[in-house]
């Protein structure tokens, strides 16, 4: 098992870099098309982010593993607000000044609820396409809701701050094709070695995919999130958290409805989902303020991490 271990970690690693590859490569040649650094960074940046789940959940669902990708993404979003939330809020408070993350807040909190109730009979693939169309309608309504606050929305500046420079149009292809490749054969390898460990341990793909899958695949939005923070982008480091959550849902999610339709594991509806839902719950009393400016302070990131590591406890026990 000790090789299918260091094969997870090399793949984890060789992911998280060609996805950063890709999203580069991708947003230079979007750029040398014309199109706005605005309208990279709320589509190619922010899906790109996720693309480390999407290649992992689609391989995992064509080689019949469902379980595996279930549990990447919603151990991908527990451990969005859990571990990166809570772990960025630690190196420095959070604040929420963009009206446009705080309209994101209320759509997350829907678009999890939903995802909840069409596992509970099972994912279909109509299931699967409906979660298709709500992420088509979602950044409809993103770009929109930009555009128009494009001037003074602070998030709105971030995300077009942090566009990757434009390099020459052949490096960029490079770029592009080699991060693509590398996405592909790392999680081909990911996935085997993952359910490797699976099968050696005796446990379900689905616990595997909620913690080491899930954490690895997550790395992405964590180094985002702290290099944001550092640089006082509070709310490009909530954003990238809240955008990914709901790429995974209805992008991630969706693939093994559309690839692999069938029941949901019952852990999944009895206690997984209740853990993302509790905190996307916490998140959006967080994020709106309700008596308070929105914010995230030391003590409340550490209450995060602390019901995420809790919460990974949980999962640890179960299988013992």
């Amino acid at each position: 098992m000790l090789i299918d271990i260091l094969v997870l970690l090399l793949g984890l690693v060789v992911l998280v870099f060609a996805a950063d590859w890709f999203v580069d490569g991708a947003s230079s040649i979007a750029r040398g098309f014309g199109i706005s650094p605005l309208l990279i960074g709320l589509t190619i940046v922010g899906l790109g982010t996720s693309a480390p789940e999407i290649m992992v959940s689609s391989l995992a669902s064509l080689q019949g593993n469902p379980g595996l990708a279930i549990g990447n993404a919603i151990g991908s979003n527990i451990a969005n607000m859990g571990l990166i939330l809570g772990a960025t809020a630690l190196i420095a408070p959070l604040a929420f000044h963009s009206s446009l993350l705080k309209r994101e807040l209320p759509v997350l909190m829907l678009i999890s609820i939903a995802c909840y109730v069409l596992a509970l009979d099972g994912l279909s693939v109509f299931d699967g396409v409906l979660m298709l169309l709500g992420l088509v309608a979602f950044l409809y309504w993103l770009i929109r809701a930009a555009m128009v606050e494009h001037k003074s929305d602070i998030l709105t500046k971030e995300v077009e701050a942090e566009i990757p420079e434009t390099m020459p149009n052949n490096k960029a292809w490079i770029f592009f094709v080699l991060g693509l490749m590398g996405l592909l054969i790392s999680s081909k390898v990911l996935v085997w070695a993952a359910v490797n460990i699976a099968h050696t341990m005796g446990v379900s793909d689905l616990v595997i995919g909620l913690t080491i899958v899930a954490l690895g695949t997550s790395l992405p939005e964590l180094a985002a999130s702290i290099g944001s923070v550092l640089k006082g982008e509070d709310d490009l480091a909530v954003g990238n958290v809240i955008g990914s959550n709901v790429y995974n849902l209805l992008a991630v999610y969706s693939l093994p409805a559309l690839i692999a339709p069938g029941p949901v594991d019952a852990t999944v509806i009895s206690r997984d989902f209740p853990v993302l839902l509790a905190f996307t719950g916490v998140l959006f009393i967080l994020g709106m303020g309700l008596s308070k400016a929105g914010s995230i302070n030391r003590w409340e990131g550490g209450g995060l991490l602390s019901a995420y590591l809790l919460y990974q406890w949980t999962i640890y026990q179960s299988v013992i």
